[in-house]
């Protein structure tokens, strides 16, 4: 299982994915579900929100799905903002999907390291307790803007 995953790997995640769903979206803007998936969208990736509560509403330009299987369309990575007893119907669900997503990523505090296991055993990646935002922020030099030190040298202004 990926506990640690190196920075090649997040950054191959994070460049070569186009299609996020984000399963356990809140619709209250200052959720972490909420904005770290306004801020997929923001960067360009198609952000899929899925929660049943709010199933046939529109969310940052998206109708909500119900589950994964409502999406209709091939998702990248599968990013799990619920508690960690949620995973394995999640892996599941993800599992059942064709084609199957290439990520399961779960959230900064979400991690099952069973469920990891069945995904990565049909091939899929897994990252536990992380977050896209954050990474991305790190690995593509964000973080400086807020004042953070990010450790990569940039002649961008």
């Amino acid at each position: 299982m990926t506990q640690t995953p190196s920075d090649d790997l997040l950054r191959r995640i994070l460049t070569k994915s186009r299609t996020f769903a984000c399963v356990g979206v809140s619709a209250n803007p200052v959720r972490p579900s909420y904005y770290v998936a306004r801020y997929l969208g923001l960067k360009g990736f198609r952000v899929h929100p899925v929660n049943p509560g709010l199933a046939g509403q529109t969310l940052l330009g998206a109708t909500v799905a119900a589950s994964l299987s409502d999406i209709g369309e091939p998702i990248d990575v599968v990013d799990i903002f619920r508690r960690p007893d949620a995973v394995p119907a999640i892996v599941d669900e993800a599992l059942a999907l064709d084609p199957l997503p290439k990520v399961i990523w779960m959230q900064i505090g979400v991690s099952h390291d069973a469920a990891a296991a069945k995904a990565e055993a049909a091939g899929l990646t897994v990252i536990q307790n992380r977050c896209p935002k954050i990474e991305y922020q790190r690995l593509f030099g964000e973080l400086r803007m807020g004042g953070f030190a990010t450790g990569l040298i940039s002649s961008r202004i």
